[in-house]
């Protein structure tokens, strides 16, 4: 890897650069971040968020999933963005960060997504599901992650039937996970 410059501003640039979403570079700058978990980084993601590129909108919410003590500030973002984005990768990415902050005031956006026509945007919903239903569980968001183990995905479905089970400690639903 590349020296990279560590200023927030560089390490956004240096993800930028790298072309794979799944990148490595991409990966450590957001790990970077994660670390240094400060408001430069937090402002400078959501800076992101409301870019016109999708490719920016993406990184933005990839680092706010990682930035745990900002979730106050965070979640309104996020919401917004599941509420009046278009791209199916950026929805599935908000759902993975919803998940990654674990808080159940996400539960409504992750609901209002789980029904999604796109495939990846109810996988993201259900792994995001089961870390956002609450203690107790949101009987409504079980039942949505319920619905999703039943879904025509087979992926959704699998990742979905594990969440109930871990939720409910059904292990008859685990399947294939064991």
């Amino acid at each position: 890897m590349p020296p990279i410059d560590e200023t927030v501003r560089g390490l956004i640039e240096a993800a930028l650069d790298d072309d794979d979403p799944d990148g490595a570079v991409r990966w450590h700058v957001i790990s970077v971040l994660r670390e240094r978990g400060d408001l430069e980084s937090f402002i400078e993601a959501r800076r992101l968020c409301a870019a016109d590129d999708v490719t920016q909108r993406l990184l933005g919410v990839d680092i706010l999933g990682m930035l745990e003590a900002y979730v106050d500030r965070i979640l309104p973002v996020l919401r917004y963005l599941a509420a009046s984005e278009d791209d199916v990768m950026v929805l599935y990415s908000v759902l993975i960060a919803f998940g990654h902050l674990a808080d159940p005031r996400s539960l409504p956006s992750v609901m209002d997504l789980a029904g999604h026509e796109d495939p990846r945007v109810r996988y993201g919903a259900a792994y995001a599901l089961q870390h956002v239903l609450g203690d107790p569980p949101d009987r409504a968001g079980l039942n949505a992650l319920r619905t999703l183990a039943a879904d025509s995905d087979a992926d959704v479905a699998d990742w979905a039937s594990l969440g109930v089970a871990l939720t409910t400690g059904d292990q008859d639903r685990l399947g294939p996970f064991v």
